[in-house]
């Protein structure tokens, strides 16, 4: 009886034969059109050989649910979105969103050939290297810089290039979980560094390095910045300098870790300050090492600069050609540091134009919103750089509040809006920042809300 009934189930090649089917194939083509039709009637199948009474679907219906599998397929998980939580760079949205330069930069070598590897003055081979080496040279004042895909990558590349099976110094203040689980102690080991722990978890002295360098033959010191956490209380560490003489003295090269790595002073902006990668190399640190997506506003990449003897062994290591940047980064970081280099970057750079932007400001915008909205209420808030950059740091705000039933399917609502829209919430209030809502997005935003609030 079973054999029978499902013998009214519509072949594939009867499905194919069908004008649905053809527009299927137009659009996704035959191979993804020919699989989603096969995957629909095998579940089909499945189905009514659990539940026999289940009815089986006309041709035009089994059509239907192939479209939206294949819907589905096609559509990009890769979205942009709509960012009104107030954290800047936002580990899980992409970090730093890009200068309009730098979008620019990508599009116009993402369209064609470009000369990533040719030099067009002498006609012969070249090397990416080039294409953001001097503009760090001049932004820092380092001898040599390289670029690689991230900051970790960096880490990697110093420590196997410069002290594989050789004995590393790092303090215990210093032995840090930077995003995604990955632990200095782990990278150490991945790139065949020895491990060398001094100092207590809380202080280290610069008799610490001293004593261990006496005792051990040491290859290198490393530094680690902890740029996503705070150490308070009963602490100590020596300074930078401190440790940059002794390391001179000694022979053995200085890395500094800076992780997030800023080129402007963030004590201008009302926050803590945060180490410059200009300061680190003033100090007398050999390598500095930080991030391009972060407090930098670039794209993702990890950048090492410092002295040229050490960079050089960095380019040559087989491992720089495995972590190496593509064109695409390489264009976009050009143009993000071209905008240190010719002082725009607190206009240009979206990661410091929202940290600069005042609280008047955003009030205004907030104020725009409700009045757009017709509801809601402007509140004092606050507001956090994020990416594990400048730990326990807030800035003053102004949120539009808004008071919702059910948040969690109105929350829901808005993720499936296009783009996006991500928000905060606190004390059963939908909160939005305009720190983080670039002006461009902001009509998008609205539209939104207002499409979200209505279901209401």
């Amino acid at each position: 009886m079973t054999e029978t009934y499902l013998r009214n189930l519509p072949s594939i090649d009867k499905l194919l034969h069908t004008q649905e089917a053809a527009e299927l194939i137009a659009q996704y083509g035959r191979p993804l059109a020919l699989e989603a039709i096969r995957e629909v009637l095998g579940e089909v199948r499945s189905e009514y050989l659990d539940r026999p009474e289940a009815t089986i679907p006309a041709p035009d219906q089994l059509l239907n649910s192939a479209h939206e599998r294949l819907k589905d397929w096609a559509f990009p998980t890769l979205l942009p979105v709509i960012n009104a939580s107030g954290v800047i760079v936002h580990t899980n949205l992409g970090r730093a969103p890009l200068s309009r330069a730098a979008v620019h930069a990508m599009q116009g070598v993402s369209q064609g050939y470009s000369n990533l590897e040719y030099d067009v003055i002498k006609g012969q081979r070249g090397s990416r290297y080039e294409h953001a080496e001097e503009l760090l040279k001049k932004l820092t004042g380092a001898e040599a810089a390289l670029v690689v895909n991230n900051n970790a990558a960096a880490l990697l590349l110093i420590l196997a290039a410069l002290s594989k099976r050789r004995r590393v110094l790092i303090s215990r203040t210093q032995l840090i979980e930077i995003g995604g689980g990955f632990r200095i102690p782990e990278i150490m080991k991945q790139s065949g560094a020895i491990l060398e722990e001094i100092g207590a978890t809380n202080r280290v002295h610069l008799e610490d390095y001293a004593k261990a360098i006496d005792e051990h033959p040491i290859k290198l010191i490393l530094r680690a910045h902890r740029s996503n956490f705070r150490l308070e209380g009963f602490t100590g560490e020596p300074t930078l300098t401190e440790l940059a003489t002794l390391a001179r003295k000694a022979k053995i090269p200085l890395v500094d870790d800076l992780g997030s790595g800023t080129l402007l002073d963030t004590s201008r902006f009302g926050l803590d300050y945060e180490p410059t990668v200009q300061d680190a190399l003033h100090a007398g640190v050999d390598l500095v090492c930080f991030s391009g997506d972060k407090l930098l506003g670039g794209p993702q990449a990890g950048i090492i600069v410092g002295k040229w003897k050490f960079v050089s062994k960095l380019k040559k290591h087989p491992l720089a050609r495995a972590l190496r940047s593509d064109k695409m980064s390489y264009a976009a970081l050009s143009a993000t540091l071209m905008h240190y280099l010719v002082d725009e970057a607190e206009r240009e750079v979206p990661v410091w134009r929202m940290i600069s932007t005042s609280a008047e400001l955003l009030k205004a915008r907030a104020e725009k919103w409700r009045q757009k909205l017709g509801q809601g209420e402007v509140v004092e808030g606050e507001s956090t750089v994020g990416g594990g950059s400048l730990p326990g740091e807030t800035m003053p705000t102004y949120l539009l509040a808004l008071d919702v039933k059910r948040a969690d399917q109105v929350f829901a609502h808005l993720r499936q809006q296009h783009p996006p829209i991500i928000v905060r919430l606190q004390n059963d209030r939908m909160l939005l920042d305009p720190r983080t809502v670039l002006p461009e997005q902001e009509g998008a935003l609205l539209v939104g809300l207002q499409n979200v609030l209505s279901q209401q």
